[in-house]
């Protein structure tokens, strides 16, 4: 069973959207597949939409032999130079220091019941 990473077409007329499968080399373009592994929209409104893969699992099947088709292959090599970028940490906001003993507004005092507040 050989197996390829491929663009299936859905979409309306002049309105394309692809979903990137795994599926065998003999079924057709829209036909079965093993796992959607993401989607390309060319005509996003937003760059962000346009793009999205699970590159985790493009790597296992690429792993277990499965072959990319030219766009495929063009369309995954875009992610990973996408994907670092939105990875870079980014700065975390400062914490507010709680002070030791200090009781949130509202609570009850240290040691205090319920029946005694």
């Amino acid at each position: 069973m050989a197996l390829k990473i491929r663009l299936q077409r859905h979409g309306a007329s002049h309105r394309p959207f692809y979903r990137m499968v795994v599926t065998e080399a003999t079924a057709r373009r829209d036909g079965r597949f093993v796992e959607v592994l993401g989607t390309y929209e060319p005509q996003a409104k937003r760059g962000e939409d346009e793009l999205k893969l699970k590159l985790d699992r493009v790597d296992y099947w690429h792993s277990v032999g499965a072959k990319p088709t030219d766009t495929a292959a063009s369309l995954i090599r875009k992610a990973r130079r996408v994907a670092p970028a939105e990875a870079a940490p980014v700065e975390a906001a400062p914490a507010v220091a709680a002070v030791a003993g200090a009781a949130p507004a509202g609570a009850a005092p240290a040691g205090a019941t319920a029946s005694e507040v």
